[in-house]
Order: C-alpha cells, then structure tokens, then sequence
C-alpha cells in the first residue's frame, strides 16, 4: 500500500516493494513533485499495477555515454569480429557525440529520428543503416535491462536518400575492373617487371576472384594441388598494417567459407613458389616463425596488405593503365570475365562467396545488362529473319 506525505507545497508517494535479495534492505520507490494528494496516490497506484502484473521499470538516470561504454563491453564479450567491434565504435560516436551526457531514459522516438535524419545529410545510405544498426543494438541492450520503459529505435524507417555526388563517385569506383587487354598486360607486366611474388599474387586474385584478405590469409593445408582446389576459411584481420599485429578471423559471411577449383597455372605457380619458400626458410632459420602462409614475408609472417597496395599502384603504373583499380578491382574483374564468358550466375556467386544470389546480382548488375541487352538483341533479329 503507497503512502502519501506533503513535503513543502508538494506530495510524494512512497511503495514499499520488499527486501532487496543481497543487501536484505528494505525497497521502496518513491516519486515526488505531485501538485495533489490525489494526484500523488493516482500516480502510485499505476505503479502498483504495473508492479503487480510484473511490467514495472525502473528507468535509470545513467548517461547515454556511460551505458553505451557498458553496452561495448558486453558486445566485445559477445564473440563478434573485432573488425565489428572497430565499426561499432565509429557508429556509437554519431550518438555520443550529441547526447554524451543525457540521461539514456531521456531519449525521445523524436530525439532519435532527429538525429538519424540529421545525419542521412552527411553520410552514405550505407552508412547510416550501419549507424541505425548500432543504434538499435545499444537500446535494445538498455529495454532488456530494465533501463528504459520505450525503446526509441522501434519501428523507425530511414529516410530516403537522393544520391550524392560522393554516393556516386564511391559507386563508380566499386565497379572499377580491368578489361581482358589490360589484365593479359598487366600479368605480362608483372611477370617481367614485378617483386617476387608480385606475378603469383595477381594471378590468383584474377583467376579466383578471392578477396584480399583471403588470398593473404592462405596456409598450404587450403591448397589440394590434385583436385587443384583452394579452401577459404579464414581472412586476416590487420587494421594498423603491424608485422605481428594480426588476427585471423572466420571469412565475411558464412558462404564464404568454399571451395573453389583453380588453374592448373596457378597450381604450378604454387608448386613452384613452395619450391623457393622452403629454401627462404632454411637460408632465415634464425628468424624464420612458419606458420604455414603462403604469401608470407621472409620471416613467415603474413604480407602487409598496404606492401600488396603499393606493388599494385607500381605495376599499373609500369603498364600505363590509367585506372583507378583497387586490390579488389581484380574481384570485380574475375567476375566481369565469368559473366561475359555466360557463367551461371549461381556458379559465380558460390565462386565469390556471397551470402545469397541477390547480392551478386545486385552488384554486378552494370555487367548483365549488356548482356541483357544483347539478349534482347537477338532475339529481335531472330523475330526479323522469321517475319521476312
């Protein structure tokens, strides 16, 4: 039963709701500032109610800031990437950053559509459902421990984006790859004119499609030179580009985990750069630690991802390719070259590891139209012949 007292010009009410379980003292709630008695005990019997049919919260005064660190704490102990846990960091600063202070219990829906719409002016489509993700993982966190009576982020739509000059810079350069012409050129070049490596290196992006955290995290147990298949299961994870300062981590998703069947060529290569490895190791056994990569340095240790870069940018410009072609760009140009060569597109997206088919055909879209044109193409000049 609530008691009422006044205290000053104002009523407070007091609940009496047991022994706490580990302190064994008394618990009350108590709210106060109510203009009347009768307004007082209206307000404590809603709290009684909802008491009684076990829906009461406690809202905390904590800080967004405060509770968000809390929440990074349990979602790094949660088992996700640490790639994962870099991004969500970045996103949490877009909240952080204007509510840093504000009591968690104090965030409004419209406080929360605000900022998500203040944001969709400054940010890529992509990123913004990144930071709404994030968003809504920190207040779910908060509903599931009593913090919060209203999740802000329920039911909240993005706003629609027109695309921004950088929206399609960004897109342009994603599709970036390189013609049949200029890959043949670009091998020969870095067959004659490349670092050791460099030739295997780019010959088993193009001809398997792998991203480069993949192929860098290769180990010889992944090669089957009698099926001449590759496995991934794994890719690096280096953020800071430091010698020993890397991970291994399971691939992107989880159908990237394959198996992929690779030139006889690259196999070659592959027997051929074994060859020479096993030498390296003996001329540097004083320093050399094998663990078992591939496309290790001559200590053993995994290839920098920013040394791969550097020899790229060096033989494009040996070549005279005047494109803006990313380690990636040679993803897109294994892809380009399956399609055009009228690969199933289920084939390709088991190839390249994409979680669903959709996503292959979505970004890759720009590359079938030609065909779907060419389709369309002919059969109109099959309908001509026969209408003659």
């Amino acid at each position: 039963m609530a008691k009422t007292r006044k205290r000053g010009t104002k009523w407070q009410y007091e609940i009496y709701v047991g022994l706490d379980p580990i302190t064994k003292k008394e618990k009350r709630i108590s709210k106060s500032g109510f203009k009347t008695e009768r307004e007082a005990k209206a307000a404590a019997r809603l709290i009684e109610l909802e008491i009684a049919n076990g829906s009461y919260i406690k809202e905390s005064n904590m800080s967004f800031e405060t509770f968000a660190q809390e929440w990074l704490k349990y979602y790094r102990r949660s088992g996700v990437k640490a790639n994962s846990i870099r991004l969500r960091e970045k996103e949490m600063k877009h909240f952080s950053n204007v509510w840093d202070s504000y009591p968690i219990n104090g965030i409004s829906k419209k406080m929360y559509l605000d900022r998500i719409y203040d944001l969709s002016n400054s940010v890529s489509r992509n990123y913004l459902r990144g930071i709404h993700a994030c968003g809504k993982l920190i207040f779910r966190y908060a509903a599931e421990l009593g913090l919060i009576k209203i999740n802000p982020t329920e039911n909240v739509q993005l706003p629609k984006q027109q695309l921004k000059v950088n929206d399609l810079e960004e897109i342009e350069q994603n599709i970036k790859f390189l013609e049949k012409d200029e890959l043949a050129l670009f091998l020969n070049m870095a067959l004659s004119e490349g670092l050791e490596m460099d030739y295997l290196i780019f010959s088993t992006l193009a001809y398997s499609g792998l991203r480069i955290n993949e192929l860098l995290a290769l180990k010889w147990p992944d090669i089957n030179v009698h099926e001449c298949s590759l496995r991934v299961t794994k890719q690096i994870y280096n953020p800071n580009n430091k010698i020993t300062g890397y991970q291994l981590e399971t691939p992107k998703t989880t159908g990237s985990i394959r198996t992929i069947k690779i030139d006889e060529k690259i196999i070659d290569l592959l027997k051929k750069h074994r060859i020479h490895q096993n030498k390296i190791k003996l001329k540097n056994h004083m320093i050399y630690q094998d663990h078992g990569f591939i496309f290790a340095r001559n200590d053993g240790h995994p290839l920098l991802r920013k040394v791969v870069v550097r020899r790229l940018e060096r033989l494009l410009k040996k070549a005279n390719i005047d494109k803006p072609i990313t380690l990636h760009g040679f993803r897109h140009t294994h892809c380009s070259l399956l399609i055009e060569a009228r690969v199933n597109m289920r084939v390709i997206q088991e190839r390249l590891g994409h979680e669903s088919i959709s996503t292959t055909e979505k970004t890759y879209s720009h590359l079938t139209a030609n065909l779907e044109k060419e389709a369309s193409q002919k059969f109109s000049e099959l309908m001509n012949s026969l209408m003659k």
